[in-house]
Formats: structure tokens, C-alpha cells, sequence
């Protein structure tokens, strides 16, 4: 009877330490920051804007200024996953989420960056970037006192959902989104993009936005945005003097249902 016992007992703590082995297997590792970084890559910017992009991101995060604001958090490192898109049927994972907490891992996910092609579509769909990314935070195998996307482009949306519906969809679950408006061949639809990014895009406590009208600034414009992403100071809203015009964030969709009837295949 004693061996039985013996036998029970043991077998009751072998169960135990397999559920505590698998909790411990699926805990997240706590970060200062998960950040998603969105880059457009739709049919509007030409090849030397997406490696002008590509490159921008790459130096900003192995400079040592970027590093060092990784460090100075409480859990001195974040996870960061890089994404490209376009159209609404466009969103691409190009480096999974990875953890960095130095130099080495920097360089490391810069190096994975740099590998990778550069996939591009028509369409551009920031709203359908913003519902991708916020799905992107679900078991990650991270837990971050701040969860941020970093969304960049040159055109409004123009296709799947209304971007300041899909914002503020994402803003409800405790996301900030950042923008990062691309000025350096203004969209012919609506080139106060900066002012379109600011009222449309944007969004969350703290939220801000560069904007970039100059190629010799860009990679400047990054690093300075993932330094203040990642340090998480009162940044505001770093936007340009604007003249008080209403910005309407359906410009893109309508100018899209304009031009379709003389475009075949625009609205596909």
C-alpha cells in the first residue's frame, strides 16, 4: 500500500513540475517596448525611395546613439519586428520579432534586414498596415511596458477601411502609433501629407510624427524617431506650422474612385 502511495505522490509531483516547466517554457520575456516598424513600400515610391527607407532603418538601429537609448530602459532592451506593405492584400513580415538589448544584437537584426528582398504592389493601405501590425503584438513571446507602431509612407490610404477608423481601432488597445510622412516627392493627390499623417494617422498618448522632405535628412529623421520611440519621453506632436485647413481622410479613396474608371484593374 505504502509503495502505491509512493507511486501516486510521485506521479502527482512529475505533473506539477510538467506544468511548471511548461509556464516557464511560455513566459514572456518583459521588454521597455515592442515597436513595429511599418514601412510603405506601394507603387508610389520608386526603388530609390524603398533603399533610401530600407538603409535609414538599418543605420538608425545600429548607431550608437539608438543602442545606448535601448539601454537606458529598465529592462535595457525592447523587441522589434520589421514589416513592409502596400495595398490592403499586402503585408509582409520581412524580421520576425527579435529582441535587442546591444550593439550586437543591433547589427545582427540589421544584418537579417538587409538580406531580405523588396517585395512591392499597388494600392496603398495604411489602415490595413495599422490592423496587420496591431495583430502582430499577440503572442510574441514578449511582454513590453509600451507597444508602439512606427508607420511610414508618401500617399494617403486608398483602400480597406476609413485609416482614422483603423487608428483609433488601434489606439483602443493601448498602441501609440508614429508616423513618419515621406515629403521628398510629394503625392499629386494630396501633398500636405505631413498635415494628412498628423489628423489621420497618428494617434495614442504621446504620439508623434516627422516628416521628411529632404533625402540628406532621412536617415537623421529615423534615428531621431527611434530614439524618441524607445526612450519614451514627452515627445507631443513634432508636426509643422499648418495653416489650420481641415484635412479629410478619405482624400485617397475618393481621388481612387475618380480615377478608376480611366485606370482598369485600379481597384483591384
Amino acid at each position: 500500500m505504502k509503495h502505491r502511495m509512493s507511486q501516486a505522490v510521485m506521479a502527482i509531483a512529475l505533473v506539477g513540475f510538467s506544468a511548471i516547466s511548461a509556464a516557464a517554457q511560455h513566459q514572456e520575456i518583459a521588454v521597455d517596448l515592442e515597436l513595429v516598424i511599418a514601412v510603405d513600400v506601394s507603387a508610389s515610391m520608386d526603388r530609390g525611395e524603398f533603399n533610401l527607407q530600407r538603409s535609414g532603418y538599418e543605420r538608425a538601429i545600429r548607431h550608437p546613439d539608438f543602442v545606448r537609448a535601448v539601454l537606458s530602459g529598465y529592462h535595457q532592451r525592447i523587441a522589434v519586428t520589421y514589416v513592409e506593405w502596400s495595398s490592403g492584400r499586402l503585408q509582409k513580415v520581412i524580421v520576425p520579432w527579435r529582441l535587442i538589448d546591444g550593439a550586437e544584437a543591433a547589427s545582427a537584426f540589421t544584418q537579417e534586414l538587409d538580406a531580405q528582398p523588396i517585395t512591392s504592389s499597388r494600392g496603398t493601405s495604411i489602415a490595413g498596415a495599422l490592423a496587420f501590425g496591431a495583430s502582430l503584438f499577440e503572442d510574441n513571446g514578449f511582454d513590453g511596458s509600451r507597444r508602439a507602431i512606427d508607420i511610414s509612407g508618401d500617399g494617403p490610404n486608398n483602400s480597406g477601411p476609413r485609416v482614422d477608423f483603423a487608428r483609433d481601432a488601434v489606439v483602443r488597445q493601448g498602441i501609440v502609433v508614429n508616423g513618419l510622412p515621406i515629403l521628398i516627392r510629394p503625392s499629386p493627390i494630396f501633398p500636405a501629407m505631413d498635415n494628412y499623417y498628423a489628423e489621420c494617422v497618428i494617434g495614442g498618448p504621446g504620439s508623434f510624427m516627422l516628416p521628411v522632405s529632404d533625402v540628406g535628412e532621412f536617415a537623421t529623421a529615423i534615428r531621431r524617431k527611434l530614439i524618441l520611440e524607445v526612450s519614451a519621453r514627452p515627445a507631443g506632436r513634432i508636426v509643422p506650422i499648418s495653416g489650420g485647413e481641415k484635412v479629410d481622410c478619405q482624400v485617397g479613396e475618393k481621388m481612387r474612385d475618380l480615377l478608376a474608371p480611366h485606370f482598369p484593374g485600379l481597384n483591384d
